[in-house]
Formats: structure tokens, sequence, C-alpha cells
């Protein structure tokens, strides 16, 4: 298996494991998927940590691989393409990429799927496509101009070029730069505090920022508005409230199951 879901204490860890350089042919991108959708499912899965091992996250797509392919077997492959990174963005509960090494072409657009990015010293990242004569085709022109603003992307998008880690964080491509031994702990650490909080706030806050980023203001406070009152339905409001009227804030201990 290229990709795998370990569950440990209410975070779920998304392994790549393609030696050597993760590469994300068909049959990985499938298996992403299939993972995606298993994480979103599953009540003991909270918070999600996306990893690729210690030495690469993800160097692209298997290019071997694409090139015996036809323009008519990539209009059949290009949905199922995006539709196994959307599967990672769409997972309803908090995000982390954990990046070491290179996060290039669908490695990057990978990481971009996460709500937040930890990014070792040694990360390299980049969309270089287009020195192969294409454009990013995972989500890369759409999901980067909407991080980093449409001018770094088209920079970045325009040349191939990589960056390292500290450019990478000075344009807010990535969000944390640590030592590249600790970025799957550090993550981690990210996760298992967010799997402590309130399930289904959490996925409403994802889902407002998300839609909302979708949309004009009016509909995305029209989403806010809906969200935030549906939650006054929930045992994790009662028990936040509760415990900020009776201890003062932060101490609600909310559910850690389902």
């Amino acid at each position: 298996m290229t990709v795998t879901l370990e569950v440990d204490e209410g975070v779920g860890t998304v392994r790549l494991d393609r030696p050597p350089m993760n590469a994300l042919d068909s049959g990985t991108q499938d298996l992403l998927k299939e993972v995606a959708l298993e994480a979103s499912g599953r009540p003991d899965v909270r918070a999600v940590v996306v990893w690729g091992g210690e030495k690469v996250f993800a160097a692209g797509a298997d290019i071997k691989e694409m090139q015996a392919m036809s323009y008519e077997d990539m209009v059949d492959r290009s949905r199922a393409l995006q539709e196994s990174f959307t599967a990672v963005a769409r997972i309803p509960k908090p995000v982390v990429a954990a990046v070491t090494g290179y996060a290039l072409g669908g490695g990057c657009e990978l990481a971009l799927c996460a709500d937040h990015r930890i990014a070792g010293e040694n990360a390299k990242l980049g969309q270089p496509e287009i020195l192969l004569g294409l454009i990013p085709g995972a989500g890369g022109t759409q999901r980067l101009s909407r991080l980093v603003g449409p001018s770094r992307a088209k920079d970045l998008i325009f040349t191939g070029r990589m960056v390292t880690a500290q450019e990478a964080l000075a344009i807010g491509l990535v969000d944390q730069v640590v030592p590249a031994d600790e970025v799957y702990a550090r993550a981690r650490a990210w996760a298992e505090r967010l799997a402590r909080g309130p399930a289904y706030a959490l996925r409403a806050a994802k889902e407002a920022v998300d839609a909302g980023l979708e949309t004009d203001l009016e509909t995305g406070l029209t989403i806010e508005r809906t969200l935030f009152a549906g939650l006054f339905a929930t045992e994790d409001r009662t028990t936040g409230m509760r415990s900020f009227v009776e201890d003062g804030p932060g101490k609600a201990v909310f559910r850690t199951a389902g």
C-alpha cells in the first residue's frame, strides 16, 4: 500500500510510502482518495496529518507514467486526479501537512489541500510543470493563487522554480518552519491539540472559511450565520458555555469520540 491511514488518540496519519520519492502515480492517487474518504468518515479520526516520511513529502506525479499517456488518456484521468486531491481538501476535520524534503508538482498541490503546513528547514516546494510543457493539473493554479495571491502564484507557475522553506514561509505558502527532524512531531502536536477540541465547531469553522472563499461576502456571511446557529444544537456548545461560566475560559473538556 502506497498510502495508509494510521489512527492514534484521535489523530489520523495519512502516510505516503512510495520510495524513493513518493511519486504520485495513478494507483497512489486512487488510494489517496480512498484513505481521505476513510479519514472523513471515521469518528475516531478528529484531526489529520499528511506525511511523506522523513526524507521527502512527494516529488510530484510519476512522469514516466504520464509520458506514455495520450490526450484521450488524460481526459479520462484528469478528473480522477483532481478528485483524489479534493477528497483531502474536503476532509471535514483539521488537516496539517508535514513537509520534509521535496514537495513539488503534485506534492505541492497535496500540501495546498491541508489547512496548515509545517515545513522542515530542508523543504523545497514548487510547481515545475511548466518545465514539462504543462501547467499544474491537481489544483495548483487554483489553490496556490488563493493562498499566496495571483502574482506570487504566477511567478512560481510561470518559472517552475523551487522555493526554500524560508521563502515559502515569507510568501505564506507554509505556516511554520522547523528543524527537519521535528516536522512530524510538530505536526502531530498541532493535530493532537485540535483533536481534543469541539469536533462539530471545528468542522463548521472549516466549512465556513472554505465555502465563504468561493463566494461573495454576503453569501459567505449567510453560510457563517447558518453554521453558527446550528452549533447551538450540539453537546459541545453546551459543554463549552457551561465550562466558561463555571470555570472560566479555555477549560472545557469536549467529547473525544464521534
